[in-house]
């Protein structure tokens, strides 16, 4: 089961604002699960495309992705993200890494720190998802996804 979460349109890296949401793959033995399931691993398919393009125009390979936010607590989400990327996401632990960033600035201002490299030198604690999908098996998933997502191109208007 594949969802296209394209409520008010695509974006990165599609760009396409006539596209419509779509659900594929439902079978009479689908649940309630499988769309649950479906519309976690849109994410990590969107998430995807970007990293693609990303590849595409650097000249440096992206070899990890960091991950924050509320999605990032769910660990089989971000699971599923190493695997479709086939490489390690790293997740904070901080559970609002934004306000963190607030506080470095902060302590910069007021002279706690005296520069950005004496902040990136303190530890950090991340929890670590290495990809374990069989390259062939990542292939064939994302390979569904973009038929999914050609899919709900096809009639936009519907």
């Amino acid at each position: 089961v594949y969802f296209v979460p394209a409520f008010v349109g695509l974006g990165a890296p599609h760009w396409d604002a006539a596209v419509k949401g779509m659900i594929t793959g439902l079978t009479r033995g689908s649940t309630a699960g499988h769309l649950a399931r479906a519309t976690l691993e849109s994410i990590a398919y969107q998430v995807r495309d970007v990293f693609d393009v990303i590849q595409l125009e650097t000249p440096a390979p992206l070899q990890v992705l960091l991950a924050d936010g509320g999605a990032s607590a769910n660990d089989m989400l971000m699971q599923f993200q190493a695997d479709i990327l086939g490489c390690p996401v790293l997740r904070s632990t901080s559970s609002d890494v934004s306000a963190l960033g607030a506080a470095y600035l902060a302590g910069l201002a007021v002279g706690i720190w005296a520069s950005e490299d004496e902040i990136l030198r303190l530890p950090r604690k991340l929890d670590r998802f290495d990809a374990q999908m069989p390259e062939e098996q990542r292939k064939n998933l994302y390979h569904d996804w973009q038929e999914a997502v050609i899919r709900a191109k096809l009639k936009p208007s519907l």
